[in-house]
């Protein structure tokens, strides 16, 4: 199957009975560790990334819920019981993005801020904020995809057999994919909260 992605712009807090029924989508594990941010607004951005990944195994594979989490020993997630899904989140203020492919990826997606002159040549020689971050969500998801974690911010050139492709998401965010296929990636899905409302 291609890859394929989902994302959502999220432009209201989530009611208590939509973070509710979101939480009741999650294994135990990702429910737990999301429930102990005591800021409820703090939850609403990693938890629709999950309710978003849930979205899209539905479409893709039929499931209600989303099976057992585990980590990689590099801290990447991955569903033990289907090795051969996989799936990369990824969260800023007020937007999510979702990717799930049949081999190993990383997604980025960041809101375009301010970001001071020196900041932006300093870490990647980048004229204007749009750059900086497009810069950024490239040299993120790549490190998401390897599943080496964040290190330098020195970037290195694509190595062989390695694509990046940016994802046109919404105005004012940058979002990219790191992947080793070839193939350009398959349906950009996109929703606001209410869409996603009513999915619940």
């Amino acid at each position: 199957m291609p890859m394929e992605f989902w994302t959502a712009r999220l432009d209201r807090p989530l009611t208590e009975t939509e973070r509710e029924a979101m939480c009741s989508l999650l294994p135990p594990e990702r429910r737990e560790r999301l429930l102990r941010m005591r800021d409820a607004e703090r939850q609403r951005e990693p938890l629709c990334a999950y309710f978003l990944l849930c979205m899209a195994l539905w479409k893709r594979e039929g499931w209600r819920k989303l099976p057992e989490i585990a980590l990689s020993s590099s801290g990447k997630p991955y569903f033990p019981e289907y090795p051969g899904i996989h799936f990369n989140l990824s969260h800023t203020k007020g937007a999510v993005l979702a990717g799930v492919a049949d081999e190993p990826l990383g997604v980025d997606i960041e809101r375009i801020r301010p970001v001071g002159r020196r900041m932006m040549q300093r870490l990647v020689q980048a004229e204007t904020e749009e750059a900086f971050f497009q810069s950024w969500v490239r040299w993120e998801a790549r490190s998401k995809r390897s599943g080496k974690g964040i290190g330098s911010m020195k970037e290195e050139p694509l190595q062989e057999g390695e694509f990046y492709y940016p994802l046109d998401t919404f105005p004012g965010y940058a979002a990219g994919v790191s992947t080793r296929s070839p193939e350009t990636p398959g349906a950009l899905h996109r929703y606001s909260l209410d869409d996603m409302q009513n999915a619940l």
